[in-house]
């Protein structure tokens, strides 16, 4: 999506996490709708919009993270709220999109839960949806609107050149299925050293590391990913990168989901720093973990004078 952004015929509408949501239309100079976003004794969500949004572009900002009903439920409400109060276009905001790793039949009678959740996105009329390193590329084909994937590989390409010497250094994938965004990284950095892991994914969010392609011995490894949930794999590519010589290893992610014994895992001796964005709202932070927003990086793919809804 390119989109003549006009602030005067715009209006953001803030979900449940605010702060992404709030840096959003502070940058785009937008403003920030007076709504109703409350639940009933039952659980039921109740949502309405008090200011009057006739004929105006409306931004939902809202990444759908755990608890994911608390997250997703407000932003189908408030997009059929704001359909029926005639907004010209709605466009969602989604900086994690959940259920992103749900896009195939990885097993027999299961859902492809990434198109459901898009169809219903769709069926609520928002016209646009604009969210961050969806875990699979492919997952843009199962919405009927435009949707602009953003991706975050020059902003840690940036981080990484401002922060480390290319020599001695190298740039890992944790598994296979990150490796071209690895390469794509290291020859942003100018890093010709790309090593991979190869990993045995034995049950839901547990793997163990069963290979390293490359030599990590006395280098600066940083590992790249999209998503960090539990920790597991990365915990583990970090003890095995140290115990074949590893000198420092950085972990690089879009995504802090840091469910389950995420905390524990990243507290590992074997992990010297963690960098991700904020896409997602971090509760309990750790002390070696550093943020990068990414509410700019939104709004300059957003903000484009030469084309228009």
């Amino acid at each position: 999506m390119r989109a003549l952004i006009e602030p005067e015929n715009c209006v953001a509408i803030l979900g449940k996490d605010e702060d992404i949501g709030a840096l959003f239309a502070k940058k785009l100079n937008i403003p920030v709708a007076n709504r109703v976003l409350d639940f009933f004794s039952d659980g039921e969500v109740h949502v309405q919009i008090l200011d009057n949004i006739i004929d105006k572009d409306v931004f939902i900002i809202q990444s759908t993270h755990a608890p994911i009903d608390e997250r997703l439920f407000p932003v189908l409400l408030l997009a059929d709220a704001a359909r029926r109060g005639f907004a010209r276009s709605i466009t969602l905001i989604t900086p994690y999109f959940g259920y992103s790793r749900q896009d195939r039949m990885a097993e027999p009678n299961t859902p492809i839960s990434s198109k459901v959740i898009a169809d219903i996105i769709h069926s609520v009329g928002i016209n646009h949806v604009v969210t961050v390193d969806l875990h699979s590329a492919q997952t843009q084909g199962f919405f009927d609107m435009t949707i602009e994937n953003i991706e975050t590989n020059q902003l840690f390409a940036n981080y990484i050149k401002k922060n480390f010497k290319t020599n001695g250094l190298a740039i890992v994938s944790p598994d296979a299925g990150g490796a071209k965004r690895a390469r794509k990284i290291a020859d942003l950095v100018g890093c010709k050293d790309v090593i991979l892991l190869d990993k045995d994914r034995y049950a839901k969010n547990k793997s163990s590391v069963m290979n390293i392609v490359g030599n990590p011995e006395g280098k600066n490894l940083i590992i790249v990913d999209d998503i960090i949930d539990t920790a597991g794999t990365i915990s583990n590519a970090a003890k095995a990168l140290k115990e074949h010589g590893g000198k420092k290893v950085v972990i690089i992610a879009t995504h802090p989901v840091f469910s389950g014994k995420a905390l524990i895992n990243l507290s590992s001796e074997n992990i010297d720093q963690i960098v991700v964005t904020n896409t997602i709202p971090i509760k309990d932070k750790l002390p070696n973990v550093e943020v990068l927003d990414i509410s700019e990086l939104l709004v300059s793919n957003i903000y484009n004078k030469n084309a228009k809804f």
